[in-house]
């Protein structure tokens, strides 16, 4: 038995302090304006940590934003999404996925996932696409890229955009590239518990100039700025306060100086548990692809039930009785009540009733069965990023699911 819960992981140094230190000392918390004028841009540290992550990622064009939640509602509206439009997005993943669309009265359309990554199925989305499909936004969840090969042809074919929703996957790799630079826009969160900590904020990427400007607009005040830019396609220039400020830009900057070290100790934690647990009759370790990394934003383990005779919910009892924090998965985002009532604005059914919308998209249970077993039947997961594992802990890990392994006969 573990006997504690691990202590929560903490990245943040010296370095972070007197990065903060010195934003406090100028004064300057947040140089925005929401005209068109120079500190339309931002301060400093925001243009300094653009600049870097930009270099990092290798892609032309980097736009901070105060949560990636936000991003992904300026993602959306970049892209030129009208109100009718459906979007694909996957059912496993923070529901705010599939609340970016609904933001500018698009209606999501959930495609099911692949059982090896836990990612969106480039099968399932094709299945998905109607005359009224506009883009896919792909998630890279618990640290492995979806297959973006795949994705990208069905875009081209189809004439989709692409958002690569990346907030648990900054510097997984893809064929020789960084996830979430393989999109039309991309991005990754900056929120506590991610590889990058600054306590919220974002990082869209792209190598568009125009979705770039796009983004910025979005991202400021669009509606107050267009004039004084000389912007004509006034399409979803209905801007927002998405800024990022100066304080969260200097922690960030040296997160990303970090970010390295922290996604090597996560796969180095993730190969020790791999190598602990591989004996185990009836679990399943997490894939990496081909050509591919994993960078273990979390560690997902699938329980084959009929080989172990016992369920997974008594497993998961007996794993956390002995001490180890464990997840299930991700809620199913289209079994939420928002998309079950096809309630969002107002009371009437808006937008599936507007006038805009022509298609009949259903949230039954059953479209997306992979991810919906995933949830109900086989999945645990173990939260790596949030806590700060050391050799002791981890071999307590492994030697609590050895003790389980050896008794489940006493849980059937």
């Amino acid at each position: 038995m573990i006997g504690h819960t691990p202590v929560r992981y903490n990245p943040i140094g010296k370095e972070e302090q007197q990065a903060v230190s010195e934003v406090m000392e100028s004064g300057v918390l947040s140089r925005f304006l929401g005209v068109w004028h120079d500190d339309f841009f931002g301060g400093d540290k925001v243009r300094e940590l653009e600049q870097l992550a930009a270099a990092h990622f290798d892609v032309e064009h980097v736009v901070s934003v105060n949560s990636w939640t936000s991003g992904l509602i300026a993602a959306v509206g970049a892209i030129g999404t009208h109100p009718g439009d459906e979007i694909i997005v996957p059912p496993w993943t923070m529901s705010a996925t599939a609340m970016a669309p609904l933001w500018w009265n698009a209606v999501p359309v959930f495609a099911d996932i692949e059982e090896e990554t836990f990612n969106i199925d480039p099968n399932s989305i094709e299945r998905n696409i109607t005359p009224f499909t506009r883009a896919i936004i792909a998630v890279d969840i618990y640290g492995h890229s979806a297959d973006m090969d795949a994705i990208n042809a069905i875009a081209k074919r189809y004439e989709l955009q692409v958002i690569s929703d990346s907030a648990q996957s900054p510097n997984a790799q893809y064929k020789g590239n960084y996830a979430g630079t393989l999109a039309d826009i991309g991005g990754f969160s900056l929120n506590y518990h991610k590889h990058i900590h600054c306590g919220e904020g974002g990082l869209l990427v792209t190598n568009d100039d125009r979705l770039a400007e796009r983004l910025q607009l979005i991202r400021n005040h669009a509606e107050s700025v267009v004039a004084g830019k000389n912007v004509t396609d006034l399409n979803n220039m209905i801007g927002a306060n998405y800024r990022l400020g100066e304080l969260e830009a200097a922690i960030a900057i040296e997160q990303l100086a970090k970010l390295q070290q922290a996604t090597d100790q996560m796969i180095a934690i993730a190969e020790a548990l791999n190598t602990g647990l591989e004996k185990l009759e009836g679990l399943r370790l997490p894939i990496t692809k081909p050509g591919c990394s994993h960078v273990y934003y979390a560690f997902p383990l699938i329980l084959d039930p009929t080989t172990l005779g016992v369920s997974r919910e008594a497993i998961y009892e007996a794993l956390v009785a002995e001490g180890i924090p464990l997840g299930m998965g991700y809620t199913n985002i289209h079994l939420l009540p928002i998309f079950q009532k096809k309630i969002a604005y107002g009371n009437n059914g808006y937008p599936w009733s507007s006038p805009e919308y022509r298609g009949n998209v259903s949230y039954d249970k059953g479209i997306c069965p992979v991810a919906e077993n995933l949830h109900d039947n086989l999945l645990i997961t173990i939260p790596i990023s949030l806590f700060a594992w050391n050799d002791q802990e981890i071999n307590l890990v492994i030697s609590a699911f050895e003790k389980v392994w050896d008794n489940l006969d006493l849980l059937g």
